[in-house]
């Protein structure tokens, strides 16, 4: 009888064990749980366009972990990118007032308090973009 139960068990763990890989495989091949990152500005504006029907980004600024983005328009309006989960969110950004550097980290918030603050590495362009975000009103 214990022999009976301990290859009852066994058969028990190895099917667990084949359900858990065929999950995991299937999950694979539908890209589910991939490491969402932006790796180049022609992912940004296609996300942008993606968030804003008709916004056609001409300036770019990536962070340097591939987070999140910033994104101009001709108009000058300015889109926040950041990651949410294995999707993006979007914002336009309506107000420099919550924009803050700090060297090459510039940490932005929106009007929408539950999109909440999202903290960029732009190296370089840091300085530059905190600078253009003041002509947005407010």
């Amino acid at each position: 009888m214990a022999e009976f139960r301990a290859m009852g068990f066994a058969i028990q763990l190895a099917g667990s064990l084949i359900a858990i890989l065929a999950l995991a495989w299937f999950a694979h091949r539908l890209g589910l749980g991939g490491d969402a990152r932006i790796q180049s500005p022609e992912e940004a504006r296609e996300l942008a366009e993606e968030a804003v029907h008709g916004f056609e980004a001409e300036e770019v600024a990536i962070d340097r972990a591939g987070m999140g983005a910033l994104c101009r328009d001709a108009d000058g309006r300015v889109l926040l990118l950041r990651r949410h989960g294995s999707h993006w969110a979007a914002r336009l950004l309506d107000s420099h007032a919550h924009a803050r550097l700090d060297r090459s980290f510039l940490t932005l918030a929106t009007a929408d308090r539950r999109f909440g603050s999202v903290t960029f590495d732009l190296g370089e362009e840091a300085p530059v973009w905190a600078a253009s975000l003041r002509r947005i009103a407010g």
